[in-house]
């Protein structure tokens, strides 16, 4: 229930609605093409400040999240945290409802902050995953969660989107859509069914003892300790440990083409007013087709197994990165979308599954899965910023996909290393 929260986070915010927003109001009086914004006095290309901004967050989260998860594995509290990065995420999204063109700089702290809140959250929200499930069920859970996700994300973009096309149906006035009231309600609308469905999963949850959450000792010394006892136990578990290499590499072009899928189609394929309401269809049907991706891989690597699943998958995406940098027609670029969201969501999923899969047998599941997320958060801090520095230095954002492609080719190389791993582990 939680995917089923915060995925409309993922969705709005970070993939259809607020992207095309953002470039949308971002690109008046651009006439030559560069769509510059100021941000604080300096001036930026626009979605390269957004590419800065995400890669920013992700680096403190990367930072922060080995010591709070750590502290809460110790004081068994991670219930806590979540909640809190809940609060956070959910009412920066509702807070984006006051973003005007007039107010960059509020809408981009408030985009950052939003961003804090989801991806923080989710450093104590999977780590549940080995307490509630046993490992032959993790394949089928984590999927499971994600294409909650995805269907209630979806169910929301749907929501919003008839708002934003048929905005007369809903009482609004031609003053209120000249301000765009009906895009800007969709944020509004993501941060409350976030921070309202999240509550399901935050009632059932278990909290610890009063009693032990009081514990006197010093549990920042303790998490730094206790990291260094995880990193310890990572050199004696050679599968483990390349699996998060490869996880590394892979997870440069995946999550990195989550993000700036809106801007780069956007700019690219659909760069007219009229054509919006196109751009988010286009969006939507990748969440769909992502639900029966994330199926179709749980099930499959039943019969082959995690690791060749996985590879498989990497080389879709690195086909689909060469066929991006090529694209050119609307059509065309549906076709693409729908591949897309074929691997999207089943190679989340199975990535952290497999990892699940692959951990020693602990209690401390939050110290493991802490390296996980920041593997995943370092690979975003690098994958972004050089998706958003080859877009700045080439001034055309179509040359940053080959940074992808090196970083799936590199990923896929890595998973065969991993492969001879589980071979000589046998």
């Amino acid at each position: 229930m939680y995917d089923w929260a915060n995925s409309v986070y993922n969705l709005v915010i970070t993939t259809t609605i607020f992207p095309a927003y953002y470039v949308g109001i971002t690109q008046s009086g651009n006439g030559n093409g560069a769509h510059t914004v100021s941000f604080f006095g300096k001036d930026f290309i626009n979605t390269t400040l957004l590419d800065y901004v995400l890669a920013v967050v992700f680096l403190l989260v990367a930072l922060s999240s080995p010591v709070l998860s750590s502290i809460a594995d110790y004081r068994r509290n991670k219930k806590v945290y979540l909640r809190w990065f809940c609060i956070v995420g959910s009412a920066a999204c509702c807070g984006l409802f006051f973003f005007t063109p007039e107010r960059i700089e509020l809408g981009v702290l408030l985009f950052a902050l939003a961003a804090v809140g989801y991806w923080g959250s989710l450093v104590f929200y999977n780590s549940y995953l080995p307490d509630i499930a046993a490992p032959e069920d993790q394949d089928r859970i984590s999927a499971k969660g994600y294409s909650l996700g995805y269907i209630g994300s979806v169910l929301l973009q749907i929501i919003c989107f008839i708002v934003i096309i048929k905005p007369q149906l809903f009482g609004f006035s031609d003053q209120q859509i000249a301000e765009k009231y009906p895009v800007r309600l969709s944020f509004l609308l993501a941060g409350l069914w976030w921070f309202g469905f999240a509550q399901v999963t935050l009632r059932v949850l278990p909290l610890p003892s009063k009693k032990e959450r009081q514990s006197k000792k010093n549990v920042l010394t303790h998490g730094f300790r206790e990291l260094s006892l995880v990193f310890k136990q990572l050199k004696h578990i050679p599968v483990l440990k390349r699996f998060l290499l490869s996880f590394f590499l892979y997870s440069m072009g995946v999550q990195t083409v989550m993000l700036v899928a809106a801007g780069f189609s956007k700019k690219e394929i659909f760069p007219k007013s009229e054509d919006e309401p196109k751009l988010l269809f286009t969006l939507i049907l990748i969440q769909l087709v992502a639900i029966a991706g994330a199926i179709i891989m749980s099930r499959l690597s039943k019969r082959v197994g995690n690791l060749r699943v996985l590879m498989a998958a990497v080389v879709i995406w690195i086909a689909i990165c060469i066929w991006a940098y090529f694209v050119q027609t609307q059509f065309q670029f549906y076709l693409l979308a729908a591949s897309v969201g074929l691997v999207m969501g089943g190679i989340q999923s199975m990535s952290r599954s497999t990892y699940s899969k692959f951990l020693p047998e602990t209690k401390d599941t939050t110290s493991f899965f802490s390296f996980y997320d920041v593997t995943e958060k370092i690979a975003l801090v690098i994958g972004i910023f050089s998706f958003g520095f080859l877009e700045e230095l080439t001034d055309n954002i179509r040359n940053s996909i080959i940074a992808l492609i090196v970083f799936f080719v590199l990923g896929l190389l890595a998973l065969l290393y991993t492969r001879k791993a589980v071979k000589q582990a046998r």
